[in-house]
Formats: structure tokens, sequence, C-alpha cells
């Protein structure tokens, strides 16, 4: 069954990041900087969305994070291509030092 009133996404590629440091607003910063750039430069990347763990509070939700990235794509095919851009690639050199955790995952339909 088809559902109502959603945005077409047929690969979507969520990605939660810890920062080493993530009270140091310097840290912050470089890593959002980073992030902004790759993000209006990604050739295959579509349905942006970054942020920070909502004010919400119930015990099944996982705050833990400090920015979660979530982008979707038209295939899986679209996803590799987007791994190995060089957008990507030049995020992934200017912030991996930031960072202590990422967790990703991946979902299609």
């Amino acid at each position: 069954m088809e559902l109502k009133n959603t945005i077409a996404e047929q690969f979507v590629h969520m990605v939660f990041f810890w920062l080493k440091d993530p009270t140091n607003e310097n840290d912050r910063k470089e890593f959002e900087k980073a992030m902004h750039k790759f993000l209006n430069s990604s050739v295959y990347a579509k349905n942006k969305h970054f942020g920070q763990p909502a004010k919400t509070n119930r015990p099944v939700i996982d705050d833990s994070y400090t920015y979660c990235l979530k982008v979707s794509f038209n295939n899986l095919e679209e996803h590799d291509k987007y791994q190995i851009e060089p957008a990507h690639k030049l995020f992934i050199s200017e912030a991996f030092h930031l960072w202590e955790r990422v967790l990703i995952y991946d979902s299609e339909s």
C-alpha cells in the first residue's frame, strides 16, 4: 500500500556523529562549516537534513549524538557515487579529526 503525503525517497542515508569535544564551540563551528560546504556542493545528495538532537524526552529516544545528517537518493547507485564523490571525500578529510564516533543507518524502499 502506498503512503500518502510522503516525499519520494528511494534510498535514505542517516549518519549520526559524536564529536570528541561537543562543548567546544570552535570544534562545532568547524564541523558545521565543513558540513554545509559539503552539502552545498554534493552532486548526489537529495532532501538534505542536518541537525542536532531535538528537545524531546521519552525513554525510546537516543539523543546522545552531537549531529545528525540525513540525505536521500533515487537509488543505491547514486548513494554509491555519493560515497566516492570529491565533495564527500573533502568533508571527511576536513572533519574526521573532530568526531570520535559515527553511526550510519541506510534504508531503501
